[in-house]
């Protein structure tokens, strides 16, 4: 049981990259493991950088409709609290879904590190799917240590992001960031399931492991 834990779900505002697509967030990468974390009886609440809407990529939509079945979740999207309101100690874990969007709001965010600081340095459970390891580029425990650094993980892989030929629209490479910041990368073949779990740190490569990164992160909670 999850005996009233609560998780905070960090979602992006999204920006409008060069080619005039507005990266937002992968409906998926959210809607999934939110199911899976309430289905196991977790409360879940969702913040982004600005608070407001964090705006869903259309390219994670078929034909620009958002699925029966996640109209309600997808409404959770539309008015998000500002994460500066956010008290780590109020959490038992954070989950950081992707999309493009992520890239441009997420590495900068102090705030967003200093939350994730407070989670590791604390031992109490992070999960990222995709590009919401872009959340821990940059992010150090309190001695200045990259929290990725030697750390087993995964991510949107630099192949995957040739494949979809937006490596000229973001800001850097996921992948190799994360590699330059010490961290032990782990890929798996384009499109195919593939989560890491180091510790309490979850993480997934792309939208297929959406679900298997929020069952990981239920079993780091149970622990």
């Amino acid at each position: 049981m999850a005996d009233n834990k609560k998780i905070l779900m960090v979602v992006t505002n999204g920006q409008e990259m060069n080619n005039g697509h507005f990266a937002g967030i992968w409906l998926s990468e959210f809607a999934e493991p939110y199911e899976e974390l309430r289905v196991n009886g977790y409360e879940v609440t969702v913040v982004s950088p600005k608070g407001g809407e964090s705006r869903i990529d259309k390219n994670s939509l078929e034909d620009d409709t958002i699925p029966a079945g996640w109209q309600e979740i997808a409404r959770l999207l539309k008015n998000t609290e500002a994460i500066d309101n956010v008290n780590a100690d109020d959490y038992d874990a954070i989950f950081l879904p992707g999309g493009h969007g992520t890239m441009f709001d997420f590495p900068e965010n102090a705030k967003l590190h200093s939350l994730l600081r407070n989670f590791a340095e604390d031992d109490k459970s992070i999960g990222a799917v995709c590009h919401g390891p872009a959340g821990l580029v940059g992010a150090t425990l309190n001695d200045g240590t990259p929290i990725v650094k030697n750390k087993t993980i995964t991510a949107f892989t630099d192949s995957e992001e040739r494949g979809v030929q937006l490596e000229n629209e973001v800001p850097f490479l996921l992948e190799s960031k994360l590699r330059e910041q010490g961290a032990a990368f782990v890929t798996a073949d384009d499109w195919t399931e593939n989560t890491q779990t180091d510790g309490k740190l979850v993480t997934g490569q792309n939208p297929q492991s959406s679900v298997s990164v929020a069952k990981q992160l239920v079993k780091t909670l149970e622990t």
